[in-house]
């Protein structure tokens, strides 16, 4: 009788916890992405205004509600000084959304370094990457193809993950609802990263 009512008060009032890195280069658009993810799937929440973003300096810390699962997102810091501190997330994290800023060539070959790096940690060992090729409402932007060819030597590096490079505005929303939708149903079906039970508040 016990484990009845327990399984039914985790199935009414528990959901599963994931925690998701939002990593890449500062003024990728790791924190609009967030506020934009946040005002999409939080009926209630009220966004800042995303002209109002400054350059994240240490951590910015979100939550969404997505059917029974909870993301909670930690968009760390991509000043070159901050990346060092990046695996120090890397054990308690389920996912990691990758942001590039597909306005600006000149630190491509920086912004693939820094994915390299975090790629071959074996702390991150399986968990799903989502690649978001951010601001894809700018004309001038590198497309989906230029991105995957600048970044293809890293693909060996990738090994057995899910992995899905998808275009994205952070800006206007386009692809946040797609990319957060596809990062749920990779982190519940990874049995090697079990979700934390948190109380619904």
């Amino acid at each position: 009788m016990y484990t009845l009512l327990s399984g039914l008060y985790k199935y009414v009032f528990q959901k599963d916890e994931y925690c998701i890195l939002i990593l890449g280069l500062d003024n990728a658009g790791k924190t609009t992405f967030l506020e934009q993810s946040k005002t999409r799937f939080n009926k209630h929440y009220k966004g800042m205004s995303l002209s109002k973003i400054t350059t994240t300096v240490g951590l910015n810390i979100g939550t969404v509600d997505v059917g029974k699962a909870r993301l909670m997102f930690w968009d760390l810091g991509g000043q070159e000084e901050l990346q060092s501190l990046w695996d120090k997330y890397y054990a308690e994290c389920h996912g990691v959304i990758y942001v590039i800023d597909s306005t600006d060539e000149e630190r491509l070959s920086e912004s693939k370094q820094a994915f390299e790096k975090m790629v071959t940690s074996e702390a991150l060992e399986g968990v799903p990457v989502l690649v978001l090729a951010n601001k894809q409402d700018v004309e001038t932007c590198l497309s989906i193809p230029d991105i995957k060819t600048a970044f293809s030597d890293c693909t060996s590096k990738i090994g057995r993950r899910d992995c899905l490079t998808q275009a994205c505005s952070a800006l206007t929303g386009k692809g946040v609802n797609e990319g957060i939708e596809w990062m749920v149903k990779c982190v519940v079906r990874n049995v090697h990263r079990p979700p934390r039970q948190r109380d619904i508040t």
